[in-house]
C-alpha cells in the first residue's frame, strides 16, 4: 500500500481538497485503485450537530470507528495512564491503516494508493495529534511507501508586484520541525510562479526544483489536474471543459448563502450535466425568498426568486433543519408538480414533496411534518423512532442502513434491480405509514 498525504500550510482554504482530488484523479488515470481519507481535526462526537454555515456540508460516513476511551473503559490499556503519545498517535495510524485497506470501487482486493487529506493548518493546535502521528506511520511505512505533498502559499503584493516566498518558506520549517519532509510542494498563487521564485523555494526549502508545482488561479477547478500535467488526465479533462449548450438547475435551500453546505449534492450534478454533455448552471434560490411575506418585506428578493425559479430547467431541494424557509421549499414543490418541471427532493427536499402532495391533491390543508408542528391533525412526516424531540446532539440516525423495497414492481426497485440497498442516513424524521 502507498501513501499520499496532503497538508497545507499559511491559511486555511488554500485547496488542499482540490489538489487531493486531483492526485487521485491522476493516479486512476494511471490504472491505479485510489481511495482516499480526509482528517478534520475536530472534537464533535458526531457530525449531527454540525452546522454547515461552520464547515460546509457534512458528509456522512460508515467506518465502524471506535475512541480511545472506548478502550480505555474496556480495559485494553490494562490500567495504563492513557497519553496522547502513544495511545492517541497509535489509534490513528491504526485507523488509517484499517479504513485505507477497504476498497471503494467495488472490485475485490486492497486499493494501491491512499490519498489522505489533513485538515487544517500546519500549526494548529488541533492538528498536533494527527501530525505526530502521520510523522510516525511516515517513519513505519518507509520512505518509498509515503509521499507528502504540502500546499502552501506565494503571495503576490499588490504594491510591488513580486511573489513572496517567505510564508511557504516558514510552513516548510514548521512541518519539518513537527518530523514531517514534504517531498513535493504545490505553490497555491494568483500567477504562474516565476522560475526564480521556484528556485529560491527549492533552495531554502530543500525540495528539488522539479517537485514544485504552482496551483495558480485558473477559471474552473477541473482545469487543476491539468496545471499537474498528466496526459491521461488531460484527455479525460478535456472533454468537461469543451462541453456544449447549458442546463439551469434552480437550488432551493436554507444555506445558499455557501455553496459548500451543499458540497456532494452539488459535484453529483455537475458529474450528470457532463454525462448529458452539458454545462451546469446553478440558480441559488433562498427558499424563505418565495414565501408571500417576503412580498411584502422584500419585494425585489421576492421577485428575483421567483424569476429564477420559472427560468429553470429542474428544481431541485436540498435537505436541512428548522423550519425557516419550509414553506418556500413546498411552493417550490407545488410550482415543479403543477407545471410538470424535473424535481428532485433529498432528505427534507423529499418529505417537502410529500407535504406538498398531501396538501395539494389529497386536500389535507394542515397536513406537516411534526418537527414543524407538533399539533397537526395530518402527520405526515415523523420523528424516527430513534430520535429525541428535546436533544439534538447523538440522537440522529446516522450512517448506513439496508432499506428493502416492500413493493417489487415499483420505479425505484426497477431502477435499482436489487431488492435492497444501501442509504446513507443524516436525519431524524421519516414519512409517516400511509404516505
Amino acid at each position: 500500500m502507498k501513501y499520499v498525504l496532503v497538508t497545507g500550510g499559511v491559511v486555511s482554504g488554500l485547496g488542499k481538497g482540490v489538489t487531493a482530488s486531483s492526485i487521485g484523479l491522476i493516479l486512476k488515470a494511471c490504472g491505479l485503485r485510489v481511495t482516499s481519507i480526509k482528517i478534520d481535526p475536530y472534537l464533535n462526537t458526531d457530525a449531527g450537530t454540525m452546522s454547515p454555515f461552520e464547515h460546509g456540508e457534512v458528509y456522512v460516513l460508515d467506518d465502524g470507528g471506535e475512541s480511545v476511551i472506548d478502550k480505555e473503559r474496556r480495559g485494553d490499556y490494562l490500567g495504563k495512564t492513557v497519553q496522547v503519545v502513544p495511545h492517541i498517535t497509535d489509534a490513528i495510524q491504526e485507523w488509517i491503516e484499517r479504513v485505507a485497506v477497504i476498497p471503494v470501487d467495488g472490485k475485490d482486493g486492497p486499493p494501491d494508493v491512499c490519498v489522505i487529506e489533513l485538515g487544517g493548518t500546519i500549526g494548529d493546535i488541533e492538528s498536533m495529534p494527527f501530525i505526530e502521528a502521520l510523522g510516525q506511520f511516515s517513519y513505519r511505512v518507509g520512505a518509498g511507501n509515503f509521499c507528502l505533498i504540502h500546499v502552501s502559499l506565494v503571495p503576490v503584493l499588490s504594491v510591488v508586484g513580486e511573489q513572496k516566498t517567505k510564508p511557504t518558506q516558514h510552513s516548510v520549517r514548521g512541518l519539518r520541525s513537527l518530523g514531517l519532509t514534504p517531498n513535493i510542494l504545490a505553490c497555491r498563487s494568483t500567477t504562474e510562479l516565476e522560475e526564480n521564485v521556484k528556485e529560491k523555494i527549492s533552495r531554502f526549502c530543500h525540495v528539488p526544483l522539479d517537485n514544485i508545482i504552482t496551483l495558480y488561479d485558473v477559471s474552473n477547478i477541473w482545469r487543476v489536474p491539468l496545471l499537474l500535467r498528466d496526459q491521461k488526465a488531460h484527455e479525460a479533462i478535456l472533454k468537461v471543459l469543451n462541453l456544449k449548450g447549458y442546463v439551469r438547475v434552480a437550488m432551493v435551500g436554507k444555506y445558499t448563502g455557501l455553496s459548500d453546505a451543499y458540497l456532494s449534492v452539488l459535484k453529483a450534478l455537475v458529474h450528470a450535466s457532463v454525462a448529458c454533455h452539458r454545462k451546469l448552471c446553478i440558480d441559488w434560490i433562498a427558499a424563505s425568498d418565495l414565501e408571500d411575506e417576503t412580498s411584502t418585506e422584500n419585494p425585489e428578493n421576492y421577485r428575483s426568486a421567483w424569476k429564477l425559479l420559472k427560468g429553470a430547467n429542474a428544481i431541485l431541494v436540498p435537505g436541512g433543519f428548522g423550519d425557516r424557509g419550509v414553506e418556500g421549499k413546498i411552493l417550490a414543490a407545488r410550482y415543479a408538480r403543477a407545471n410538470r418541471i424535473p424535481f428532485l427532493g433529498i432528505c427534507l427536499g423529499m418529505q417537502i414533496a410529500v407535504i406538498e402532495f398531501a396538501r395539494s391533491i389529497l386536500g389535507l390543508l394542515d397536513a406537516n411534518s411534526t418537527e414543524f408542528d407538533h399539533n397537526t391533525q395530518n402527520p405526515c412526516v415523523i420523528f424516527m423512532p430513534e430520535g429525541s424531540k428535546t436533544h439534538m446532539g447523538g440522537t440522529m440516525r446516522l450512517g448506513s442502513r439496508r432499506t428493502y423495497f416492500k413493493v417489487a414492481d415499483c420505479k425505484s426497485a426497477k431502477l435499482y434491480v436489487l431488492p435492497f440497498l444501501y442509504l446513507f442516513h443524516r436525519m431524524k424524521c421519516e414519512t409517516a405509514k400511509g404516505f
